[in-house]
């Protein structure tokens, strides 16, 4: 029997927009369980704000471009001392939803868009932004000082 993947922690499903050119625009922020989750998600000591400002346009070929801005205050555990090191992120990305056939055929944004599995009429903002915070996340935070030198 197969498993039901669980709910995303943030989850803001929003309907593309279906005519191209045509643009949705909103603004999201998680609430205080959601911003627990997350933490516990990413092992973060502390999420204390997440919020981001999301743009959907539909182009050509039946893709879908998510722009987007996000904003989080955190702490992570220093990989040294294990003190909070208190982080802010403020990061902006662009995710392309739908076949790749599709994005071969259409010019993409000079940076290198990311091609999401899309079924044509809902996406997941909220869960698009979380994992992209997840991207975001200094993978060796350290606290001010903190040495792994050792003396002899």
């Amino acid at each position: 029997m197969a498993r039901t993947p669980p709910a995303p922690e943030f989850s803001r499903p929003v309907e593309a927009p279906r005519v191209p050119g045509r643009t949705v625009t909103l603004a999201i922020s998680a609430d205080e369980h959601e911003r627990a989750a997350l933490a516990k998600r990413f092992a973060l000591v502390a999420l204390d704000r997440l919020e981001a400002e999301v743009r959907l346009e539909r182009l050509e070929g039946g893709l879908v471009r998510l722009s987007a801005r996000l904003r989080a205050d955190l702490a992570q555990s220093c990989v040294v001392t294990l003190e909070p090191v208190p982080a802010q992120i403020d990061e902006a990305f662009t995710l392309l939803y739908g076949e790749i056939a599709a994005a071969r055929e259409i010019v993409l944004d000079g940076e290198d868009e990311t091609v999401e599995p899309f079924d044509g009429s809902r996406i997941d903002v909220g869960e698009a932004v979380a994992q992209q915070l997840s991207l975001a996340l200094d993978p060796f935070p350290r606290a001010p000082g903190a040495s792994l030198e050792t003396e002899l």
